[in-house]
């Protein structure tokens, strides 16, 4: 079956089609999903114009109801989309599950920020004005979403860019079309404007370089690599495009002498090695204090071993296959670079062969590493994770801190004033305390620093930054009689 693109309210075939296999079971065709192309892209750019001015005259309550609408279904059926996710993803059954479940809870969230729009009034420095200060839509925004949270990324895009008025243009990763299309049927089937949201299919180089191109296109939310990302707003700005954009990361977890040691190691196997270590979240150094380190890793190899490889639909799974054959390559070259640093690989970093034909790979734990190795510098998009000995909590803080990144770093310990210390001087956006690095809520402000992130922070009411434009009205009364 072939799957369609959304192109200003109509259903159309674009001009090629590519395949999408499951990466745990390659004999498993997902099915045949459509390429827009550069016409169809134009076509829905205009169309979508015309929809934002309209439903940015739709009523508040109107507006809530269809993303409430949204969202319940999501919840509603996370289940079922969950497992379609799982399958072309790779992600464990239960991750892929409860990904579709929080898309829901994110268009919940922001059915009920529609409500919430309101703007700030101030007397003036001139005698008998007032100020009427509020945020409107910025317009048509372009969303280009990742495959690692092919649901979820996208939803906490979309669901902010509705509520606040705009039309929205999506460009999802071609490795996960299936999910992007489920979500898009979801959402053509409200009361909206014809045009008000796109589906448009393709690749990077061609689609996505066209929207990130187009004059018609007034903000662009990206999530991907630095190299893209950079490359996106040297591109934008020949428009003046307002760009927001989530990129690499290099997450440290910092196990400090105190620890309580097996929460220490349980949170650095689910931060490492969760969602096949393909979060942009994921704990990928682990810097642990001398006087612990033997038994953290003796424990942190132990259970890494016992993990359960397999078919992201299996129950007993507790990772699954990497996302693709190129991925896989990439994350195998990354073994062989760690070694050649000269970091010991104490478990895990080779390819399996398991009953379903698939790109699976061991969970790998690099030992004696430096913090200036590649693979302590470049994020891996990986199931791999390198252990760097301290000997001191201020060396542990300085470690955390030298990096190009800074999206999420955590610390585990039963200090107070250590913790305390280390979330006000830990330079990363998100900060976690005795928790993984991977795992944020929908009601908060997510983004980092350094290469991590450009532009306002996505979620909760700080997307209403990025989303909307601030208009500034002074009223005169006149003269009173």
């Amino acid at each position: 079956m072939t799957h369609l693109n959304l192109i200003a309210g109509e259903w159309l075939a674009g001009e090629s089609e590519i395949e999408n296999r499951n990466p745990s079971d390659l004999s498993d065709v997902i099915g045949q999903f459509s390429q827009a192309n550069s016409s169809q892209l134009n076509t829905t750019l205009a169309q979508a114009q015309t929809a934002q001015r309209e439903w940015a005259q739709y009523g508040l309550e109107r507006r809530q109801a269809i993303l409430m609408n949204i969202g319940n279904e999501l919840m509603a059926r996370a289940e079922e989309l969950g497992t379609l996710l799982s399958r072309e993803e790779g992600k464990p059954l239960a991750e892929g599950k409860g990904e579709v479940y929080r898309a829901g809870q994110f268009f919940a969230y922001y059915a009920a920020e529609c409500l919430r729009q309101i703007g700030e009034n101030a007397d003036g420095v001139r005698d008998g004005v007032e100020i009427d200060v509020r945020r409107e839509p910025v317009g048509v925004v372009a969303v280009i979403s990742p495959w690692n949270f092919p649901t979820a990324t996208a939803s906490w895009k979309i669901a902010p860019a509705l509520c606040y008025g705009n039309a929205v243009v999506w460009k999802p990763a071609n490795i996960t079309p299936a999910s992007a299309v489920a979500l898009t049927e979801i959402i053509a089937r409200q009361d909206i404007p014809k045009g008000l949201f796109s589906l448009v299919m393709g690749s990077g180089g061609t689609i996505g370089q066209q929207l990130v191109e187009s004059p018609s296109i007034n903000a662009i939310s990206f999530t991907g690599s630095v190299p893209v990302g950079k490359q996106i707003a040297r591109d934008a700005i020949q428009n003046l495009t307002k760009v927001q954009m989530e990129m690499g990361s290099k997450n440290a977890l910092a196990v400090m002498n105190d620890a309580n040691l097996d929460l220490a190691v349980a949170l650095a196997l689910g931060g490492a090695f969760g969602g096949t270590g393909q979060k942009c979240t994921a704990s990928s150094r682990l810097i642990v204090h001398a006087s612990i380190h033997d038994a953290f890793v003796e424990k942190l190899v132990d259970g890494a071993t016992a993990m359960k490889v397999g078919h992201a639909l299996d129950d007993s799974t507790q990772m699954g296959p990497v996302v693709s054959q190129q991925q896989l390559d990439e994350n195998l070259a990354y073994v062989d670079l760690g070694k050649s640093e000269g970091a010991e690989l104490a478990c895990g970093g080779a390819r399996l062969d398991l009953p379903h034909d698939g790109y699976y790979m061991s969970p790998g734990v690099f030992l004696n590493t430096r913090n200036d190795m590649r693979i302590n510098r470049e994020e891996m998009f990986a199931p791999l994770t390198s252990v760097i000995k301290v000997d001191s909590y201020e060396e542990a803080l300085a470690t955390v801190n030298d990096t190009n990144f800074g999206l999420t770093s955590g610390i585990v310990t039963q200090n107070l004033a250590r913790a305390t210390h280390f979330r006000r001087n830990a330079q990363t956006g998100v900060v976690t305390i005795n928790l993984p690095t991977a795992g944020t809520d929908y009601h908060v402000p997510f983004g980092g620093r350094g290469d991590s992130s450009y532009g306002p922070r996505e979620q909760g009411k700080a997307a209403a930054e990025f989303y909307t434009t601030v208009k500034t009205a002074y009223i005169s009364a006149g003269t009173p009689f």
